[in-house]
């Protein structure tokens, strides 16, 4: 037996960390054997047997790809596949966009949008002046608040989910912007917004990108659904578009897991957008070079595979417009859930006003449940989501809807008051 040595890293030092809550749900629906269970926590595109659905164009992608006798498996450069990032900046900034015509803009493949959010955050602590806030919409996706922590720059948030009305609070959103110190970091989710499927409105928007620029604050859009929303790829880039097109400085990340269904091939880019100007040319070329320079430490180059199928579609016309119809397949299915749950849920009169249901854009809808009901659906129903009450609407279909919808009724009915 070897020799007992003390450690350096005592619980003291290194505290259990908790679990993840959502790979902790998704562990416990694993290993729940109820044939009814319904797992409505994963972000992940179902089909309507429940099944993970590899997108038709990507099939095509990949046997392109396999039959290319040029294929071979060495090294991206540092700002990866130039082929992918050029189109990606063109899918979300506009082909005909001005940044780019006018070449003040630089993208670099991302480790997905975590990767991107990350890249972002690292960049902004090391070289935007001052000690700036970055300011989260409350709710915000989990792992934003993680991120920016690990690299030092303070957190706040901004009012957004009205539990009332269970759409947007507008007025508190604007409230905290208006009031934070200029020159703050807004992160700003560019559509179906996480966790809560409430969107601000074109008009909203605009009325934020006025205020963002009096107050010269700093914008940080994370895309992570862009066509998946809606099933329309302008629509869904249309606040990002307007900011840019209003002069601002800012930042994009853009994630291709769930709009090409490459969860685990985490093919992402980073956006920088600098305002016009005589030295904007040489502005983002300082930035492209420093953004090189951390991407370097951190990853060296990123994964080919995923890029190279994400590039092949969006650089093909044809391929490309199969991919549009693929995501009105996608974001259609998931209208018609909205659609059908808010119908059932109305028919049975089961208590409350239901609306938000069909209001609400993108993969994740804000129920409105307490954490007590989504506890008693659990361990009831056999029924997963997250302790908020947000539910990936992907996780519905029209074998488990009527279950789904009988069982919130029940135990809306025996929970209220």
């Amino acid at each position: 037996m070897s020799q007992s040595v003390p450690t350096s890293f005592s619980a003291e030092a290194v505290p259990q960390a908790p679990e993840d809550p959502l790979f902790g749900l998704m562990a416990a629906y694993r290993a729940d054997t109820f044939d009814k269970k319904v797992d409505l926590g994963i972000g992940a595109y179902r089909d309507n047997d429940a099944k993970p659905w590899v997108l038709p164009v990507v099939k095509k992608a990949e046997e392109i790809l396999r039959k290319d006798p040029a294929l071979n498996h060495e090294y991206l450069p540092i700002a990866g596949l130039s082929t992918f990032t050029s189109a990606a900046a063109k899918l979300i900034l506009g082909a005909d966009s001005p940044a780019i015509a006018e070449k003040r803009t630089c993208s670099v493949q991302t480790i997905s949008g975590t990767g991107a959010v990350h890249l972002g955050a690292l960049f902004l602590a090391k070289f935007y002046p001052g000690q700036p806030k970055v300011y989260f919409s409350n709710p915000t996706w989990a792992n934003h608040n993680q991120i920016f922590s690990n690299v030092s720059i303070p957190i706040a948030t901004y009012p957004y989910f009205s539990k009332s009305t269970k759409g947007l609070d507008f007025t508190g959103m604007k409230k905290a912007i208006s009031e934070a110190p200029d020159h703050s970091i807004i992160l700003l989710h560019a559509c179906a917004h996480n966790p809560t499927g409430v969107d601000p409105t074109q008009e909203q928007w605009k009325e934020l990108a006025a205020l963002l620029k009096q107050k010269s604050h700093f914008p940080f859009f994370d895309c992570a659904y862009q066509g998946f929303a809606s099933g329309d790829l302008a629509k869904d880039a249309w606040a990002v578009r307007y900011f840019v097109e209003q002069g601002f400085e800012l930042c994009i990340a853009q994630s291709f897991a769930k709009n090409f269904g490459l969860y685990g091939e985490r093919a992402g880019c980073f956006h920088f957008v600098t305002g016009a100007g005589t030295d904007a040319q040489k502005t983002i070329g300082r930035i492209a070079s420093q953004l090189a320079i951390l991407q370097r430490c951190e990853i060296s180059n990123p994964p080919a595979y995923g890029a190279r199928i994400a590039g092949l579609i969006l650089n093909d016309e044809t391929l490309f417009k199969e991919w549009e119809e693929d995501l009105r397949t996608m974001a259609g299915r998931i209208i018609t859930m909205r659609k059908a749950l808010r119908a059932k849920l109305e028919e049975m009169e089961t208590p409350g006003t239901w609306n938000h249901i069909t209001d609400q854009i993108g993969m994740f809808s804000f129920t409105g449940l307490s954490e007590k009901q989504v506890l008693e659906l659990r361990e009831v129903a056999h029924v997963y989501m997250t302790k908020n009450g947000r539910i990936s609407m992907a996780g519905l279909n029209t074998h488990n809807i009527d279950y789904f919808a009988k069982a919130v009724d029940k135990v809306v009915r025996e929970t209220q008051g």
